[in-house]
């Protein structure tokens, strides 16, 4: 089982303002870097010119450009909208080493965006979405946020990323903001799953947390594994050339995922069961955010 920790204690929601405090000096109070919609309305930033029409606000009027051109039209701004982010946390066995790990970084993400008034939905990612909060916004979700995670589980079995993002998206029609909390071990891979994301606009962040042990191998002689997802055992002779065999495949299947994210444009970040979480997420606010 995954090492319990209450994430409802006052020292560790301390923690977590702190990191709200870095972001909100930094980013300005949002995970995103522009989150402006396209569409114009009543807002703050001055987008274009229309004609005035009978019912309109004549407060939009633009006297000046009237007394240039004896011509009535109002002003156009773009209208900045709470963003939604949908919190994708693999909660797959595999994940059983690194689950603290990931559920303190959904913790600390979830928290900036809910202060920052986002509208946040989490779902646990396994051979089925699970949802784990209903969509909610402000500081009065936090402590039922957090609960939820503190209750999380690992559950299911073998991880079918495809599948999860294509009940999200019947789930969920609003584009948003999609981060995903994982090992991205997949056994159907990760590339599909992505290009859906990516097909439906939403902004995508990949978080891969991985346990240091993950990266090499240490067996020696003959063993017997078993997949912690599925349950499947399998004999074999491990020799220095199998150890390093697996070390520069599990290497190679890294590589790839950063490099898709790359190729699609989408954000990436590594990290392990050994880092603390509070340097990555001040890594990540550093850089811009979740959308820099």
């Amino acid at each position: 089982m995954a090492k319990q920790q209450s994430f409802t204690d006052p020292s560790f929601i301390r923690r977590l303002e702190s990191l709200y405090l870095i972001a909100r000096r930094v980013l300005g109070g949002t995970l995103q870097a522009d989150r402006k919609s396209t569409r114009k309305g009543t807002g703050i930033t001055f987008a274009d010119y229309s004609e005035y029409n009978f019912g309109d606000d004549y407060r939009a009027i633009d006297w000046r450009v009237y007394a240039r051109t004896e011509e009535l039209v109002i002003k156009l701004f773009e209208m900045e909208e709470d963003a939604t982010i949908y919190l994708l946390l693999d909660c797959s066995r595999s994940m059983e080493s690194k689950f603290l790990q990931a559920r303190q970084l959904a913790a600390a993400l979830g928290y900036i965006g809910l202060n920052c008034l986002d509208r946040l939905a989490i779902y646990g990612m396994a051979d089925k979405l699970v949802p784990l909060l209903d969509p909610s916004r402000g500081r009065g979700a936090v402590l039922p946020f957090l609960r939820s995670l503190e209750d999380a589980e690992t559950f299911g079995n073998d991880t079918d990323f495809t599948a999860c993002v294509k009940s999200l998206q019947a789930r969920h029609r609003k584009k948003g903001m999609v981060l995903v909390v994982s090992d991205f071990l997949f056994p159907t891979g990760f590339h599909k799953g992505l290009q859906l994301l990516q097909g439906l606009k939403h902004d995508v962040y990949c978080l891969q947390v991985h346990d240091t042990a993950d990266l090499e191998c240490s067996l020696k002689g003959d063993v017997e594994l078993e997949c912690v997802e599925s349950g499947t055992r399998h004999k074999v002779t491990i020799t220095p050339k199998e150890a390093k065999a697996y070390q520069e495949a599990i290497a190679r299947w890294n590589d790839e995922l950063k490099t898709e994210c790359k190729k699609r444009g989408l954000d990436y970040l590594f990290t392990t069961n050994g880092d603390n979480f509070e340097d990555t997420v001040t890594h990540i606010i550093r850089k811009g955010g979740l959308a820099g």
